[in-house]
């Protein structure tokens, strides 16, 4: 992703926020099923992709953030414009990320790109259910 994951220090935050970025930039809240689709399809790529890097890097390399990437997708899907919003979910996406509770850690077990991208995939889903929690709500 554009030479991110080569940064030392928080390559996955920057990385995330990257997806943020992109994400309100293509207008993900306006066009909701061309971002599922574009998200699925960049999920694909990063499971290939992880599966190919795996073999000389390791596995779940610290490089390797295009999992980031789809993470934040999934976190903003059908969420509304706003940098609030992407802050607070990219806040979210990185606590469930980095602390992996609710069955987030046994997924990164999953063999090659899969565990990679599943992970981030699942911590996604989580901050999206809070981010509508917080709509409903607060709103």
């Amino acid at each position: 992703m554009f030479g991110i994951g080569y940064i030392r220090k928080g390559s996955g935050t920057i990385a995330a926020a990257f997806g943020a970025l992109l994400w309100y930039t293509i207008k993900g809240a306006d066009q909701p099923y061309a971002m599922v689709i574009i998200t699925f399809f960049i999920a694909g790529i990063g499971v290939w992709s992880s599966s190919e890097v795996e073999k000389v890097w390791g596995h779940d390399s610290s490089r390797v953030v295009i999992d980031e990437i789809v993470g934040m997708c999934f976190s903003l899907f059908f969420i509304p414009h706003g940098w609030g919003y992407a802050i607070l979910a990219l806040a979210l996406f990185r606590f469930f990320d980095i602390v992996k509770p609710l069955f987030i850690r046994s997924l990164e077990a999953l063999k090659s790109g899969w565990g990679v991208m599943l992970d981030d995939v699942l911590a996604g889903i989580y901050t999206n259910l809070l981010m509508h929690a917080f709509l409903y709500f607060y709103r």
